[in-house]
């Protein structure tokens, strides 16, 4: 197991029992792929895997020679135009125009555990018998240009990590017009392509198409991930579903321009390029200096969507998020932007403080408005100084009032923008990313700040670091409201303009990086307008984020289902919001409201104090569940059940480790007349296991007992660790393989007439079903 180099044969087995990854050095010294899937069994020899045929319009490598052409083969570092016409991975623009490279296999090292990538987030490991990385050198002669292409493989994980040091021994700077992070041919197309894609407030829908002959991409040229496209896409077959069948996951550690593409040729391979964009990237390599590419993650499944999912969860939550906060529960929070929106009053967030805490709430957001000039979105931001007129005794002192009401107190920054009307902009206005000569396009009245410019992040910092070391602040909201234009730095020549995009991003890890590292008890949670920076490279400094601006539940259920494709649900941002939504102006019940949140880190994203009596003892209820189950459901293994994107009913659900508790989650959109019976087959159970079964906010199909006092349904209360009343139904007591196997039932009144006292149910109902091992 791990890393096996059979040297007569220059072939590379990567292996760990659960998947295999073979390359050779081909004839020419590239390096070819002979396979990628479940574990195989090693041999010395696996050439026979390498297929060469004569063909008519073929070019060939060696003269003399009318088998090999890279037209035909698969490989680990494809270039174009010397017998491959497909995309390549690299490119290089040489001083002389050309853009040929010849990539020839010099040498590898094999080490235990997981390098470090410089200024780059990645997966990492803790002990170096987690994994083991394989470095293999090539080198265009040319050039001097060395490819240094680097793979690691868990010990335990289905999982291989990859990506490329470029490093400029020639004599002549180069440029690099592409340089993806990985490339994976394919020896056949019969997969289906599924993206997670949308727009701000309905961002990771799911779309999904077969993969068919010529070229199909998602990416983002916008200065970030964006809400249109997530870095992820996933490669399953027609039989797969979320149980069974075979998948591959791809994700790019990354938060800025990407492209994920697929290119399938008429002699049906497919290659599949993730990476940054080349369409916005130009890097000059000097002699001597260096290149490193973000990482992507390769996840292979043999048993269906979720097995992918849950090992993206578990990677990400334990191998890339990083410091306090990763393993902890995290705080019940409430936020006061839709509260209070620009409208707020030292008096006010107090009095919202006060209610929260009896409320139980751990956590106090101030959100925009507190800064500066900063009354509407057209000043002030930049200028990270308390507003005096609203808070006389700035930061320390709001952190300190609401600190004394009994919560912990967080706050919004915008770090990476600023207005035109703003002390930073009148004092530097060639700071921010704006083209010589030509028109400032603005987004929310804000203009993006030049963090390619270390001197830019520097004082950023500096007014970060003096509130965060000043005042009781245990959390810290980091917004991004709009998507870079005129993209150009004052700061660098004409020859390496090519190469802002990319430094801003390393800019934003940059000062993710120092103000993690210098206040490690702070908690950070990542936002762009909602979910437009919501991927790997900022969970790695940034543990959550915010999932989507748009806080209606059943719009929530879309984006949470879809957002689970990849990401954990300890990653995902979920509040509870007031009625009628503010972005859909939808009205959801309080419980589905919180039905829907409770599935990532939970919070409030309203003014408490304009409730009625009635609701707020709900949410208290809300919030007594949520702490008793939080860790099984931020870091259980969550199973996705039935999809929202395909019927009006759907579900989720989530295991802890020792399958003794799972919470089901249940949920109906759309109201159905004399619908079927219904049942959701559950997974990840213990079969011998008898499970009681309490539904928290639902209806029983008939609430009654029989004479022998089976099959009880009985509304009452129920005094255990839930939030107990009226609507806890205590369902059957069922074995563990009856319900993984037969289902869970959730039939109600839709399935038939209202008689007597059942309570009807209609549109946006939801359920939770808690089930305890006895």
């Amino acid at each position: 197991m791990g890393i096996i180099f059979h040297e007569e044969t220059q072939t590379f087995h990567l292996t760990n029992g659960e998947i295999s990854y073979i390359m050779t050095v081909l004839p020419n010294g590239h390096l070819g792929n002979l396979y990628y899937g479940k574990a195989i069994r090693d041999r010395a020899d696996f050439s026979h895997l390498l297929e060469l045929v004569q063909r008519p319009m073929f070019q060939y490598i060696n003269d003399d020679d009318r088998l090999f052409s890279l037209e035909s083969v698969k490989q680990e570092l494809p270039v174009y135009g010397t017998t491959d016409y497909r995309a390549p991975m690299v490119e290089v623009l040489q001083s002389n125009g050309s853009r040929i490279s010849d990539f020839v296999y010099v040498s590898h090292e094999i080490n235990a555990g997981k390098p470090k990538l410089e200024a780059l987030p990645a997966t990492y490991t803790e002990d170096d018998a987690e994994a083991e990385t394989l470095i293999i050198t090539l080198k265009d002669s040319l050039t001097g240009i060395k490819a240094r292409m680097i793979y690691t493989i868990w010990s335990d994980r289905p999982v291989i990590a990859k990506s490329v040091e470029y490093v400029n021994e020639g004599a002549e700077a180069v440029h690099l017009t592409t340089a993806y992070s990985m490339c994976l041919d394919l020896p056949d197309p019969d997969y289906q392509w599924m993206q997670l894609s949308g727009a701000w407030a309905r961002e990771r829908h799911i779309i999904t198409r077969d993969l068919e002959q010529g070229v199909q991409s998602i990416g983002s040229n916008r200065g970030h991930s964006s809400h249109e496209h997530n870095p992820f896409i996933s490669l399953k077959r027609e039989t797969t579903d979320e149980n069974q069948g075979e998948a591959i996951g791809i994700s790019l550690v990354y938060s800025g321009n990407f492209k994920i593409q697929a290119e399938v040729d008429t002699r049906n391979t497919a290659r599949i390029l993730a990476g940054i964009s080349p369409d916005t990237f130009d890097w000059k390599l000097d002699a001597g200096e260096h290149f490193q590419t973000p990482e992507a993650v390769i996840v292979y499944s043999d048993q269906g969507l979720n097995k992918m999912s849950q090992t993206f969860h578990k990677l990400y939550q334990k191998r890339l998020a990083r410091g306090e906060w990763r393993d902890k529960p995290r705080p019940i929070l409430i936020n006061n932007w839709e509260a209070t929106y620009f409208d707020f009053t030292r008096e006010k967030l107090i009095a919202i403080a006060q209610k929260a805490k009896e409320c139980g709430v751990e956590l106090f957001v101030l959100d925009d408005g507190w800064f500066g000039a900063r009354t509407t979105d057209h000043a002030g931001l930049g200028d990270w100084v308390a507003n005096p007129d609203r808070l006389p005794d700035g930061i320390a002192g709001i952190a300190e009032d609401i600190e004394n009401v009994g919560l912990k107190f967080g706050l919004w920054f915008e770090p990476e923008m600023t207005n035109k009307d703003s002390d930073l902009y009148r004092e530097h206005p060639d700071w921010i990313l704006s083209v010589p000569g030509r028109h400032d396009s603005h987004g929310r009245f804000q203009y993006v700040l030049d963090f390619s410019r270390k001197e830019v992040v520097d004082r950023i910092y500096e007014m970060m670091a003096k509130i965060l070391s000043t005042a009781k602040v245990s959390y810290v909201k980091w917004d991004m409201n709009r998507s870079i234009t005129e993209c150009y730095s004052a700061a660098l020549p004409a020859d390496r303009q090519g190469e802002v995009f990319h430094r801003y991003i390393l800019g934003v890890y940059d000062l993710y990086e120092r103000l993690t590292s210098t206040f490690p008890h702070v908690l950070f949670e990542s936002c762009a307008s909602g979910g437009g920076r919501f991927d790997p490279g900022i969970l790695y400094y940034a543990p959550q984020g915010w999932t989507s601006d748009d806080t209606d539940a059943i719009e929530r259920i879309k984006i949470q289902y879809g957002t689970s494709m990849c990401y954990p649900i300890s990653s995902m941002g979920s509040h509870v919001s007031v009625v009628p939504n503010h972005q859909t102006r939808r009205e959801a019940p309080l419980k589905t409201r919180a039905n829907a949140a409770y599935f990532g880190t939970f919070g409030y994203e309203l003014d408490l104090n304009k409730l009625t009596a009635e609701e707020i003892e709900e949410v208290k209820k809300q919030v007594k569940f949520m702490k008793s189950y939080r860790e099984v459901i931020q870091y259980g293994t969550f199973y996705r059940l039935a999809s929202p994107f395909d019927d009006e009913e759907c579900g989720w659900m989530v295991v802890s480790d020792d399958k003794k508790t799972a919470i089901v989650a249940w949920f109906r959109t759309l109201y159905t007349p004399n619908k079927c019976f219904t049942r959701m087959k559950l997974h990840g159970l213990d079969p011998d296991a008898l499970y009681s079964c309490n539904v928290l906010g639902g209806q029983a199909l008939t609430v009654s007992k029989t004479p022998d006092g089976k099959r009880i349904y009985e509304t009452g209360t129920k005094e255990n660790d839930d939030p107990a009343s009226a609507d806890v139904v205590v369902g059957p007591d069922c074995y563990g393989d009856e319900l993984m196997n037969i289902g869970l039932i959730t039939s109600d009144t839709t399935a038939g007439e209202i008689v007597g006292e059942d309570v009807p149910c209609g549109d946006y109902d939801s359920r939770l079903y808690i089930l305890k091992a006895e």
